[in-house]
């Protein structure tokens, strides 16, 4: 199978990459900085990234006293005195196959070797693509995100590796990052792959909306119906099928201590005050505190000792969150464990803010919820461990959260949940999905446990060096990241998917509707029986694994039928 020429290798190292001397006839302004191609060793193929492009000439005099050239010397002089150079660095490779051999190679491995001098770099083809990205087959844990910048193939997403993990989704304002998070979730729920719970702080994902563009769309209430349940924080909404309402004797001194930042308390003061009176009012210890007067408060001072003046500045500030609409003093003890029995049911949660968007609120609703649920979660997984059957595994749960910065900082990454669960790294079947803005902001301990990173345009060059903190393939993927454009771009790399990739994302419109929510017909069956096409999402007779799309790609590549 010929492929499109591109050039040839002229220099380079296995470290920083390899220098290919383009073709006359490659323009670099058809490539684009992220692009995949490959590279025609002698005995392997090499899948690689371009990564920059350099202009030439072998006669620095040209460039010293530069002449006034018509465009037919401009042509002429282009691919013998001027030439570009193309820097490309080999990601993958697969061993190549003489004509008469019939089995496929091994799958794509990690690159420790270089190809030779006058090495042909050529244009990726859909069977380079399929060979190491695989296939959206329509069912399975492959999920098509998007396409190359510059082809009209999907690319898929391994949605069974990406739960394996914490996954981050990065990028400045305006550059798509809650459609992108909506992708990822529709794919979680379409495919089974896992459970979901979403801290919708903006009211971003439970209910329609309008875009920046003007069109209306879809939540995921509305996509997925009864699969969805939606807790909110907001009792005038009509629209969630339960209102959050947490009682007092829920609240933990971890949850006060993590929350004092937004109270304006003192740490250690803090930490000191609430173990007094938890030891002091056992597990009702809050309610009990504030109902404290002035009296009782210097008897509980005088009896068990602590800093009257701290005391009195704890029950002050204690006031901002038990005046909180969701707060209550008398609450059944139950609304965890309902959440709980609704995941255990298959059910995916959406905890709808609604005007309860202040920091305080954010951080509370979340950091105690999250909490529960882990520990409800860590409890059944250690059952589970100790009589394991198939009907009692727990099915993978993900936890999506925005502003991640908030929970994740230096100084909260250590007394929330969330930093707990980044660092557990699916120890009780739960990872993080992290929204944010700023990864700048998150603690470096965090995003180095961060498996998957999904990451748009950023501008601010402190938030690029966060995104590729502890990334081996630095210098290409930051190439690929300058390139993007503000809108509907991204650079996916990380453990859901074999080698970083720039894509157009998926659009979130009907035809992505339709493909995550159309039930299995009998006319799809017959033509996955019969070798054909569909875009149902229920699993089919045989679905499709990696090896079968492997060898698909490979048979493709070499041009076998």
């Amino acid at each position: 199978m010929e492929r499109q020429r591109l050039g040839i290798v002229t220099a380079g190292g296995f470290t920083d990459g390899l220098t290919v001397r383009l073709d006359e006839s490659t323009s670099p302004e058809a490539m684009r900085i992220g692009d995949f191609c490959v590279l025609e060793g002698d005995a392997h193929l090499y899948f690689s990234l371009l990564q920059d492009l350099e202009l030439a000439t072998t006669d620095l005099g040209l460039l010293s006293a530069p002449p006034a050239l018509s465009d037919f010397a401009r042509r002429l002089l282009r691919g013998t005195a001027t030439y570009v150079n193309a820097e490309v660095k080999p990601l993958l490779s697969v061993a190549r196959l003489a004509e008469d051999e019939l089995a496929p190679p091994q799958p794509p491995q990690p690159v420790r070797n270089i190809p030779m001098h006058f090495a042909r770099l050529v244009a990726a083809t859909d069977a380079d693509f399929a060979t190491v990205f695989g296939r959206d087959s329509g069912s399975g844990s492959r999920f098509a995100i998007g396409r190359p910048l510059t082809m009209e193939m999907d690319i898929p997403i391994d949605l069974a590796k990406l739960v394996e993990r914490s996954t981050g989704i990065f990028g400045s304002t305006g550059t798509g990052k809650s459609f992108l998070t909506r992708l990822i979730v529709c794919g979680l729920i379409a495919r089974d792959v896992a459970r979901n719970l979403i801290f919708d702080m903006h009211n971003e994902y439970a209910f329609a909306k309008e875009s920046e563009e003007g069109e209306r769309v879809k939540g995921l209430k509305e996509l997925f119906g009864p699969q969805v349940v939606v807790y909110s924080l907001d009792r005038t909404n009509a629209q969630a099928d339960h209102h959050l309402t947490i009682g007092m004797d829920e609240i933990t001194t971890d949850d006060l201590l993590s929350l004092s930042g937004e109270l304006g308390l003192s740490v250690d003061t803090a930490a000191v005050n609430l173990s007094l009176l938890r030891r002091v009012y056992r597990d009702n210890w809050l309610a009990e505190f504030l109902e404290l007067g002035p009296e009782a408060l210097e008897a509980l001072v005088a009896d068990h000792g602590g800093h009257k003046g701290s005391l009195e500045a704890l029950h002050r500030r204690l006031h901002l969150l038990v005046d909180k609409e969701y707060i209550s003093r008398h609450v059944s003890r139950r609304v965890f464990d309902d959440m709980v029995s609704y995941l255990e049911r298959g059910k995916h949660i959406i905890l709808h803010f609604g005007k309860h968007e202040t920091q305080l609120d954010q951080i509370v609703v979340a950091n105690m919820v999250t909490r529960r649920i882990r520990e409800l979660y860590r409890d059944k997984v250690e059952a589970y461990t100790k009589a394991p059957s198939r009907e009692t595994k727990p099915k993978p749960l993900v936890i999506t959260v925005e502003e991640a910065h908030r929970f994740l900082n230096p100084e909260m990454a250590r007394q929330t949940i969330f930093g707990t669960i980044a660092r557990e790294l699916r120890k009780y079947y739960v990872t993080l999905l992290i929204v944010d803005q700023r990864p700048s902001g998150i603690d470096d301990e965090i995003l180095s446990q961060v498996g998957t990173r999904i990451s748009g345009k950023l501008l601010d060059d402190r938030d690029l060096q966060a995104v590729l903190s502890g990334l081996s393939e630095r210098q290409a993927i930051r190439a690929g990241l300058a390139s993007l454009d503000t809108k509907q771009q991204a650079m996916i790399f990380g453990h859901a998917i074999p080698m970083p990739i720039a894509l157009r994302t998926r659009r979130y419109d009907k035809d992505f509707y339709d493909a995550v929510t159309k039930p299995r017909t009998a006319t799809d069956d017959a033509l996955a029986l019969q070798g054909g096409a569909s875009d149902a999402v229920s699993p089919s007779p045989r679905p499709a694994t990696p090896a079968d799309d492997f060898e698909s790609g490979i048979d493709l590549l070499f041009g076998k039928k």
